[in-house]
């Protein structure tokens, strides 16, 4: 598990943690819209938070296959949205995916497309995807088709 680290997030100090708790990572993505529903308790080992335990400002969440990685979810409070926040629990995520032997992260979006490929995502063909991604819920039926397969290697 990941340690607590401190990020700079416009000008101030952001603690993120890690391990949510499986009600407040579902609360958190329901309110966003994102799919909460194959989501277990082993999910969170891989999940980040800023902010309050009970009420975090933002999460992200991995789900780590040997040496790749799906960039589960992320959703950061609207209010929180330019701050650097979002990049900052994209950081981490990578850190730690990277510190696990992640040799790239991939990822489906139907909004966040250019905040992605901003972070030196690139979009890519989903028939390019490893097989470890292609059999997780989220890619092999929770994500429309129409949503823009990414990936990064890290």
């Amino acid at each position: 598990m990941q340690p607590e680290a401190i990020s700079h997030v416009s000008g101030a100090q952001m603690t993120i943690s890690p391990r949510p708790t499986l009600s407040t990572v579902k609360a958190s993505l329901e309110s966003a819209g994102l799919p909460v529903e194959d989501l277990t308790e082993s999910h969170c080992e891989h999940f980040f938070f800023a902010g309050e335990a009970g009420a975090p400002i933002g999460i992200v969440g991995l789900e780590i296959h040997g040496a790749v990685a799906l960039l589960r979810s992320l959703v950061v409070s609207p209010e929180k949205r330019t701050a650097g926040l979002g990049t900052a629990l994209v950081a981490h995520a990578e850190q730690a995916a990277h510190a696990s032997g992640v040799g790239a992260i991939y990822l489906l979006t139907t909004t966040a497309e250019q905040f992605f490929f901003a972070r030196g995502y690139k979009r890519t063909e989903r028939e390019l995807a490893p097989p470890a991604i292609q059999s997780t819920r989220e890619f092999a039926g929770i994500c429309p088709a129409s949503s823009a397969f990414m990936m990064r290697k890290l």
